[in-house]
């Protein structure tokens, strides 16, 4: 039986509590198989000695499974984390030069409005600072479907200085994204690691500058990419995203879940399209209510909010002028300079 064999099967044992599996967290050191008998080398960053045992039993199960395996000899070396240090790392991220905070938008589940929600964001925090002088940086990191660049009305290719990328910048705010290195309707086929280092470049090799706050969209969904994305940035937090019904708020605390566990704190929850008003005042839940403030309740957090289902946002968004910049007296504004004061109290 070959190695590559092994590997591939080693690669369907998950690292306890992640979708992960040991082989891409690089935990497999040596693979060895003679007679029947495969011997496996594991190296373990874990102060949990529990989590080393548990890697090893499903490792023995999983090889015992292949007819070609007779016997097994797993060979685990545990290595003590730092606090703050995730599983098959060896450091924890470095935060980035003259960027004062890292937040990420997380959401678990797509469809929620994080995008939007991430750029009024940012509009309305740069709203909030910059008398102060402070400024405020966005990083789109979908990277499967970019929709910053639109949102904020900005597009080409950013400069290079220095074998440095230069962020585009618009409304005031600095932008990097995916969307500036891809035609519109050219698609992103990659694996993990290949995100994982672009992912890399956008904080190591961007001319960020002086900045108060970057806001992170990340993906939907709590995979590989997800995960890789919050072992790379220094994040402070993250505020959850979801809309009121069931469906959106399960997944929101899954994605809350997986962030916990990357020691990642929760700020809390935003719930987007929250209510359609009419123009008597009075409020329809189309997507049912109270949804918000029970995934706040159950993940210990704050509601930081509820921003309505508004049409002018959408349209403000496709216009590539954010609602907090295009009509900032506006309900929904008003609704984001909340939860942009709150954010950065909280910071």
């Amino acid at each position: 039986m070959s190695q590559e064999a092994i590997k591939n099967a080693l690669a369907t044992v998950k690292y306890p509590g992640f979708s992960r599996d040991i082989v891409s967290f690089g935990l497999v050191r040596s693979i060895d198989f003679n007679d029947g008998k495969a011997v496996i080398g594991i190296s373990v960053t874990s102060n949990d000695h529990s989590v080393a045992a548990q890697i090893r039993d499903d490792i023995e199960a999983t090889l015992t499974e292949l007819p070609e395996v007779s016997s097994t000899e797993i060979n685990v070396s545990i290595n003590p984390a730092k606090k703050a240090e995730a599983p098959g790392t060896q450091a924890t991220p470095t935060g980035i030069p003259g960027v004062k905070h890292v937040i990420a938008v997380a959401s678990g589940k797509g469809g929620v409005g994080k995008s939007t929600f991430s750029s009024n964001l940012a509009c309305a925090i740069s709203n909030l600072i910059a008398s102060e002088g402070k400024r405020v940086g966005l990083l789109d990191c979908d990277i499967y479907g970019p929709s910053i660049p639109l949102m904020m009305g900005v597009g080409g290719r950013p400069e290079i200085e220095d074998e440095s990328i230069i962020p585009i910048e618009s409304h005031g705010i600095k932008i990097m994204s995916m969307g500036f290195l891809v035609d519109d309707d050219t698609p992103v086929v990659w694996r993990g690691p290949m995100i994982q280092k672009t992912i890399s470049q956008f904080i190591n090799n961007v001319k960020w500058g002086d900045l108060e706050i970057i806001v992170v969209d990340l993906p939907p969904g709590t995979g590989d990419a997800q995960l890789s994305l919050v072992q790379t940035i220094p994040l402070r937090g993250a505020i959850i995203v979801t809309t009121p019904q069931l469906a959106a708020t399960q997944v929101a605390k899954r994605g809350a879940r997986m962030l916990e566990k990357t020691n990642v704190p929760i700020l809390g929850v935003a719930e987007n399209m929250s209510y359609l008003e009419s123009p008597d005042g009075s409020k329809s839940y189309i997507f049912g209510e109270g949804g918000g403030q029970q995934t706040a309740t159950d993940l210990g957090v704050e509601l930081l909010g509820q921003i309505p289902l508004d049409p002018s946002i959408r349209e403000a968004g496709d216009k590539g002028t954010p609602i907090t910049v295009a009509n900032p007296e506006s309900a929904s504004a008003v609704a984001f300079e909340a939860i942009a004061r709150t954010v950065v109290g909280l910071l």
